[in-house]
């Protein structure tokens, strides 16, 4: 055992590193709940049709460039972890400030959207589908901030070339948060 380090870093009782078992013990917690959501929609949506005509006033162009936004965040994460795995810290922490900084903008893109679609009357009590809509898009925009943050402080160790394991790890969350907004993307956007 090195000095210094935590024994729960080092400890795989599972055969699986704590802090990756942990990362998955989170994510099948955030499944549970996006899940939820997720299969609540579907019902409501095959059960009321009028769903496509709200759908209809969502911009599938605006989902379809934050969708890229995402696409190209998660490419910066698997690059910091290439850069990570190769011990070149100052690299991983330049490609997690870029995917940092791709969240923000998703973020700001999120919110021009929402502030146009209020405008125009769509908000969150306007009906069912706009409930969900907000709800379900509210949820991941709380999680894009949650893993900008975790992935920032990643970003200061791995600067120092510490604990570069973690670069993984929040890259596994940011992954999850990408996958949900591919299934997010279709249902919201597209599905009319």
């Amino acid at each position: 055992m090195s000095a210094g380090k935590p024994i729960a870093t080092l400890r795989e009782a599972t055969g699986i590193p704590t802090g990756k078992l942990a990362v998955w013990w989170l994510l099948a917690s955030e499944i549970v709940i996006f899940g939820g959501v997720l299969a609540s929609y579907l019902m409501f949506r095959v059960r009321h049709p009028e769903f496509g005509e709200f759908a209809a006033h969502t911009d599938p162009r605006i989902g379809a460039l934050n969708t890229w936004v995402l696409l190209t965040s998660s490419l910066c994460a698997v690059l910091a972890h290439n850069a990570a795995e190769m011990g070149d810290g100052k690299k991983a922490a330049k490609l997690l400030w870029m995917t940092v900084g791709l969240g923000g903008c998703f973020l700001m893109i999120k919110s021009y959207e929402w502030s146009v679609e209020i405008g125009h009357g769509y908000t969150i009590t306007a009906n069912a589908f706009w409930s969900f809509y907000y709800t379900a898009a509210g949820i991941h925009a709380s999680h894009v901030i949650a893993g900008m943050c975790v992935m920032a402080w990643v970003a200061t160790y791995a600067a120092r070339n510490a604990e570069l394991q973690r670069v993984e790890l929040v890259g596994i969350y940011w992954h999850f948060v990408d996958l949900v907004w591919i299934f997010l993307f279709p249902l919201l956007y597209i599905a009319k």
